[in-house]
């Protein structure tokens, strides 16, 4: 019988704590996930997902500063920090076992007891508005919003998670705990733990931080609005040394059945050194040094997208080459060799990350707040293992629709008509 890979149990407060018991590590991962991001913001706020998970490093009751809140965890040798997401909030800390407690200790007060204190709040504010201007020194970063605009215009799956200077500029501190309030319930966040500690051990901890931590309603997501009916270009004139391209399109959520097909599509094009798009377009035609594609998966949609950094004077050559490769994946089916390798990729880095405690916390911890069940690493390897050559063809001709083509370009170039008539 196969060990279960995490432990669950559902505090009287409807907060869910998991632990994934691994009794070869001397680490243990906490990661606290909250269903907090810039899908859940109204226009006038967009923004203070981000905004927020700043405040929550500033001080609390009792670690008044952001020093007491990083010694707590770097005095172990441990490391910490917090990200922001279109669909979660996630805070963590990765300790040596031993110091579980003071882990837990740290986080669960950074998330109930942050003072979100007004003199730091405006101070972090203008470090917000600063981390906002870092992406004009970074085409790649500028093509990727650009990216997410075609893909989803006006509305928040479409744009910066951050937010932008007008809107970050606009947050009041009564707004931030409006929002701290309707999304930070226990009901809306998971914890999960990952190392040598047994499940009652994790219960325990965490029971002793949150047993006053009352639930209550929290706020939803906006649905996506899919509306795309032709070819979408954008392009920002920059003077760069290299072109940035994101060639994409509307994909498969995280409960299409069809995912983990696209997932082995995605890896044969452009995942790794000896994938097609990889060998094609850097390899024999020395178009790009980095050259790549991707998959993400949404709660109600997702998205593939094909991204490169290429000399300004051969984009058009490389735009028309890495369409050669999606209509060849289009056409014609994998060789079964091929197909083989891409599943042992995704196989062994599947594996290979889940060595480390960080990793598994996440995949539990991820997984359980967005989807409300949890994929075991068998269940994924065997869905893997299921996809046919037939099938990869199939999602290729569904996905890869020229009539659902968007195409985000920055560099120096004045027309985008020109582009317009790479993908007509």
């Amino acid at each position: 019988m196969e060990t279960p890979m995490y432990e669950k149990t559902v505090l009287d407060n409807g907060l869910r704590v998991l632990s994934s018991e691994l009794p070869h590590t001397r680490s243990v991962s906490i990661s606290l996930f909250v269903g907090a991001g810039s899908r859940y913001e109204a226009d006038s706020i967009a923004g203070v997902s981000h905004f927020l998970e700043h405040m929550l490093f500033k001080g609390t009751d009792r670690r008044r500063t952001p020093r007491e809140i990083a010694e707590a965890i770097e005095g172990v040798g441990g490391v910490m920090n917090a990200a922001t997401d279109k669909e979660l909030t996630v805070y963590w800390a990765k300790v040596p076992v031993d110091h579980f407690s003071d882990a837990a200790d740290v986080l669960l007060d950074q998330l109930l007891c942050s003072r979100i204190d007004p003199v730091e709040l405006e101070r972090e504010r203008k470090v917000v508005i600063e981390e906002l201007a870092m992406v004009e020194d970074s085409p790649g970063e500028i093509a990727g919003l650009l990216f997410d605009s075609l893909m989803w215009p006006e509305q928040p799956l479409g744009r910066d998670i951050a937010g932008s200077p007008a809107s970050v500029e606009g947050i009041s501190r009564d707004e931030m705990l409006q929002y701290l309030g309707a999304q930070y319930v226990p009901d809306n966040t998971v914890v999960s733990v990952a190392g040598n500690l047994t499940h009652a051990q994790v219960v325990e901890e965490v029971q002793r931080h949150t047993a006053n931590w009352k639930r209550g309603p929290f706020g939803g997501w906006e649905p996506v609005r899919d509306g795309q009916e032709a070819r979408r270009v954008g392009l920002r004139a920059k003077k760069t040394e290299q072109a940035q391209v994101l060639l994409g399109y509307p994909a498969y959520s995280a409960f299409h059945p069809d995912r983990y097909i696209l997932d082995v599509m995605n890896t044969i094009l452009g995942e790794g050194m000896s994938s097609r798009l990889f060998l094609e377009i850097r390899e024999i035609r020395s178009l790009a040094y980095d050259v790549h594609s991707s998959v993400s998966h949404y709660l109600d949609t997702g998205v593939f997208v094909v991204g490169a950094a290429v000399d300004p004077r051969k984009v058009d050559e490389c735009i028309r080459a890495v369409r050669g490769e999606l209509q060849r994946l289009r056409e014609a089916l994998v060789p079964e060799a091929e197909l083989t390798k891409a599943k042992e990729y995704i196989k062994g880095r599947i594996l290979l990350r889940m060595e480390d405690s960080r990793a598994v916390s996440s995949w539990v911890g991820g997984q359980e707040l967005l989807r409300g069940e949890i994929r075991s690493i068998d269940e994924v390897v065997e869905a893997i293992e299921a996809v046919t050559t037939a099938e990869i063809q199939r999602v290729a001709g569904d996905i890869l629709r020229d009539d659902r083509a968007n195409l985000a370009v920055v560099g120096p170039y004045r027309k985008q008509s020109r582009f317009e008539r790479l993908i007509a």
